[in-house]
Formats: structure tokens, sequence, C-alpha cells
């Protein structure tokens, strides 16, 4: 739809696109903020910011009190504005009265806030307003397909007036797709990609998409995606999004065959990201993803070629070491059996054979006491190797 000034402000409003509350803040009317507007929405930050939207620059950046001292006026916008960023005590129906056309965001706002239990109807909502409802009457959806159905009909209210929108509802949208959400999350990264200041919106569309094509199998195809969400982000700016993608895309090179020797240099970028990921996820702070990690690292040391073959054997001992200390036997036997057996594996690579044995000892009673036959049998391998080697140094043929 064309631009139209309404009672209140210009449309199409950039709104949803931006994080929560900025995302919901209207732009005032007026000569000064309308290149703001445009840039809003196309997803781009205004340089510089105008004098009368203080308030959206500091609610951008998390200072909500900043943002609603910066609020001053009794006019209908602004009036909103602090509604969004402080609801307690306002006349939401005379507010939502005044705003007009607009009025259905006061109970799209209240309804993500919690105040409502039911979102509004659609009514005669059209663009981005009927999108923030839609999208807001999926979130209340029951049925994931209907709420898929939902969000698709609010990505093409939309699409015409605010792609950034658009891109984001169908990311939405296909994250709670059964089928076809591969489909949903290209389309979804193409409305964002002319979107310079939604950095962190399109990382995690591609961070999705490339975990979405990795568990179908797909490996080759998600890697471009772990590395595209690594090149829009830093990992100050979103350090869970940052570790997910090294993480991932370390997994998904460790997957993939080694066919020629060159493959093999994905062994060298798999453990560099792996390291990369463990600058995030710390024993402390995320214990099961740090362990998970840590066992992904040391498997990569011990088969990725090196000068250093005998460091890296090392250090794989240590971190095996360190994740043996959170698998123990009642919650987890089957982990740290197959982390014993890991270990044991690369001690024997390092000639240390006594260790090996013990920890090979007691993954295999833990592989017997449930049953996991193919690998017991895997460890009674490496046991009859190692006391090959003994036997031959005993003889003195090694």
């Amino acid at each position: 739809m064309a631009d139209v000034v309404t009672t209140v402000a210009v449309r199409p409003q950039p709104l949803g696109a931006f994080p929560l509350p900025a995302g919901y803040l209207l732009v005032p009317a007026g000569e000064d903020t309308e290149d703001a507007r445009l840039a809003l929405l196309a997803g781009r930050l205004p340089a510089p910011w105008p004098a009368r939207m203080r308030a959206h620059e500091l609610a951008l950046f998390d200072d909500r009190d900043g943002a609603l001292a910066a609020l001053v006026g009794d006019d209908v916008v602004t009036r909103y504005n602090r509604f969004v960023l402080d609801p307690d005590g306002v006349d939401v129906d005379q507010l939502r009265a005044d705003l007009g056309d607009l009025g259905p965001l006061v109970d799209v706002v209240s309804f993500v806030l919690g105040t409502i239990e039911v979102p509004p109807p659609l009514g005669a909502a059209d663009g981005e307003l009927a999108a923030l409802v839609l999208s807001a009457q999926a979130a209340h959806a029951g049925d994931p397909a209907e709420a898929v159905t939902l969000l698709e009909q609010a990505a093409a209210a939309a699409m015409p007036v605010s792609p950034p929108l658009a891109g984001l509802v169908l990311g939405a949208a296909a994250s709670m797709a059964s089928d076809g959400a591969v489909a949903l999350y290209e389309r979804a990264i193409r409305a964002l990609s002319a979107a310079p200041d939604l950095r962190i919106g399109r990382a995690e569309l591609h961070l999705a998409l490339a975990a979405e094509l990795h568990e179908t199998g797909l490996v080759g195809n998600a890697i471009p995606h772990y590395h595209s969400a690594l090149q829009l982000v830093l990992r100050d700016e979103a350090p869970e999004l940052w570790a997910a993608a090294h993480a991932n895309l370390a997994a998904a090179y460790l997957t993939m065959p080694m066919i020629e020797a060159s493959d093999q240099l994905r062994l060298g970028v798999a453990v560099q990201s792996l390291r990369s990921a463990l600058k995030v996820y710390t024993r402390e702070t995320h214990p099961e993803r740090w362990a998970s990690t840590q066992l992904n690292l040391a498997n990569s040391l011990v088969y990725t070629p090196s000068k250093h073959q005998a460091d890296n054997l090392v250090e794989a001992v240590e971190l095996y070491e360190a994740v043996l200390e959170v698998r123990d036997r009642e919650t987890d036997p089957l982990g740290r059996a197959r982390v014993l057996a890991n270990q044991g594996n690369a001690l024997a690579h390092l000639g240390m054979f006594d260790p090996a044995k013990a920890k090979l000892y007691e993954a295999r009673f833990l592989f017997e006491e449930f049953e996991d036959h193919d690998s017991m049998r895997a460890v009674r391998g490496v046991l009859d190797e190692v006391s090959r080697q003994l036997a031959l140094i005993a003889t003195g043929d090694l």
C-alpha cells in the first residue's frame, strides 16, 4: 500500500522488525522523522536519529528508563509509546479510541505483555498492522498447523510494506512447520537480505535453516548457512548464536565422509570452531553444551592429522577426563562408557597401556551391563590391540 497519513501517524509504520519494546513504538509524523521512518522500514538504523525519536534510539539499546524520560508530551503517539514501555495505569479504551485505525496495536501489545489473554480480531487491519494482529493470533493458536497458516497470512500482509517484518514472520512460521520449513526459511532470508541492521535476525534464520538441513541429512547444504551466520555476527553481539553456529559447523564437518586427502582439512576447521564455541560454553554456564563440545573437540584432536599428534592426544585425554567429571555412572552410564572408550583409545595411542586398559575395562563393563553389544565389541578390539602391543614389547619385537 502507498504511504498514508492517518489521524495520528504516517503508514506503513516500522513495527515488529526490530526487537521489543522498540519494535512496537510508533514513529511520529513530521518532516524531521520521515527519513528515519523509511530507514527503519528497510531494516536500517537512522543516521542520525532525529531528536523527536530519542526514545526509540534509547529503547532499541535497552535503556527503558531513559526512553520513558525522553517521551515528553501528551499527544496520542507519545502516550501510546509510553504505554508500550510502561503499560500500568493507562486507560486502554481511551488510548485505543484515540489511535483510530492503529487502535488494535493497544490490544496486540496488551496480549504480548500478558495483560489480556486473547489477541484482537483482524477487523479492517491491513499491512504491517494486520501482520502484527495475525502474528498475535498465531501465538494464541493451539494447533501448530493453524499457527503456521496465520503466520503465512501475516507475512503476505507485511511483504508489500515491510519486507523485514515479513521475513521475521516467515522465520517464525518455519520454526513451527512440520513440512516445508526449508522453503519458508529460504523465503525469510530473501525477505531480510536487504536489511543491513537486522544482522542478528538474519543470522538466526541462517542458523535455523542450517540446523534443519543438517537434521535432514543435507549436511553439505547446511555448511554455507553456518558460515553465513558467523559472517553476520560477532561473539560479543550474540554469544549464544555465535557459539551454536561454531559448534554446529564443527559437527557438520565431523560427520561428512572423508573421501580425499584434502578433506582432512575440515577436521582442522572443526577443531578451531569447537575451540571458539568453548569460549562461550563453559562448564558453569552451559554444562551440557560444554560437555558435548569438549567431547567433540577431544574426538577431533585424536583423528586430526598433525605434526603435533602426541600433544593433541595428551590434550584429548585431559578433555575426556574433564567430561568424565560430569558423566557419572548413575545419571549417564552409557555416555560415560563412550567417553571412557575414547579416552582409553587415546591413551593406547600414546603408549600408556596400563591406564588405557583401566579405562577400557570400565567402558566394557558398562556396555555389557546395558547390552550395547556393538560398542562392547569395539572396546574388546582395542583391548586386543593393546594386549598385542604389550606382547611385542615383552618379546622385544617392538
